[in-house]
């Protein structure tokens, strides 16, 4: 299917090829400044730590949804195990087979391509069965440790959670970064709370990932004209699905990722840090959000974590 004319209008407004030079591989991290994180600590007023990260377990948000993708499978290799000899220090190891999208977690660049290309316009091609990803993969993802600011938009919209119908309109945001009492700016990441995060915590997994609430395919624009360095919010498939589009499956992900060269995260529980949020009046906020350096890989989990 050929993409639409409306998707590759905004493909090419919001599109960073070359803008970091032909061998780029980062993006939008590339907005991530010193000068930034400087900015970034500034915010931190109590030390007040809030973590993003939902449990990584067998019965966690994958539901057989995205072929392939398994929740955490853990097993013990060793239990009280003196490995040196009797009467020496016992231990105990672990092992997990999961895919690495499972949980709370980061796409790579690498992650979706469209029309045969990744950002910057490498091939897809470079994505192979025994290398991963070697271009674009989430190795090459040096740091995410920024000024982070939620984008509360349920809470903005003066309910709980958002209907599962529901695309988050550049309005949306707007609406949020005024409930929110400071403009989002240049390297910032940016989190935007749906609410839908409370269906899969309620047990409804399925739930959860149909009808989902998501970022329209008008978003991208914002977040580009902002700099935006990083965008996450609290759903399973980022953007809005079904898509408003009809038969036009994951755009967003298509311009965030291959045009813009934008980490995006999903699957983060933003519910405690909605509630520090309201109770300071503050939305922004120092956050750290490592990628795991797995070699060649299209995406990784992450346990990030909002100090304020």
């Amino acid at each position: 299917m050929t993409l639409p004319a409306e998707f590759r209008d905004i493909a090419e407004r919001v599109n960073n090829w070359g803008r970091w030079g032909p061998d780029d591989e980062i993006g939008t991290l590339n907005l991530i400044t010193d000068d930034v994180v400087r900015a970034a600590v500034a915010e931190v007023r109590t030390g007040r730590r809030v973590p993003l990260a939902l449990p990584l377990r067998e019965d966690g948000v994958q539901t057989g949804l995205i072929p392939g993708r398994v929740n955490p499978l853990h097993a013990m290799v060793q239990i009280n195990q003196e490995i040196f000899g009797p009467a020496t220090v016992a231990c105990s190891d672990d092992a997990v087979t999961m895919g690495l999208q499972a949980g709370t977690h980061w796409d790579a660049l690498s992650h979706v391509s469209h029309s045969g290309r990744l950002y910057n316009g490498r091939p897809a091609a470079t994505i192979t069965a025994h290398g991963g990803a070697a271009f674009g993969g989430i190795d090459k993802a040096p740091h995410v440790v920024s000024r982070g600011v939620l984008l509360d938009v349920a809470r903005a919209r003066g309910v709980d959670r958002l209907a599962g119908g529901h695309a988050v309109t550049p309005q949306d945001l707007d609406a949020a970064e005024e409930l929110a009492g400071t403009r989002v700016r240049a390297g910032d990441v940016v989190l935007v709370r749906t609410g839908q995060i409370q269906v899969y915590l309620s047990g409804d997994r399925q739930g959860y990932g149909f009808p989902s609430p998501g970022l329209s395919v008008r978003t991208p624009e914002w977040f580009h004209a902002r700099d935006v360095a990083a965008v996450a919010d609290d759903t399973l498939t980022f953007e809005i699905f079904p898509p408003e589009i009809e038969d036009l499956w994951l755009p967003v992900h298509a311009l965030h990722l291959v045009e813009m060269g934008m980490l995006q995260g999903q699957n983060w529980n933003l519910e405690k840090l909605s509630t520090a949020c309201g109770e300071t009046g503050r939305y922004a906020f120092l956050l750290s959000a490592m990628p795991e350096p797995f070699v060649g890989a299209t995406g990784t989990p992450v346990a990030p974590v909002a100090v304020l």
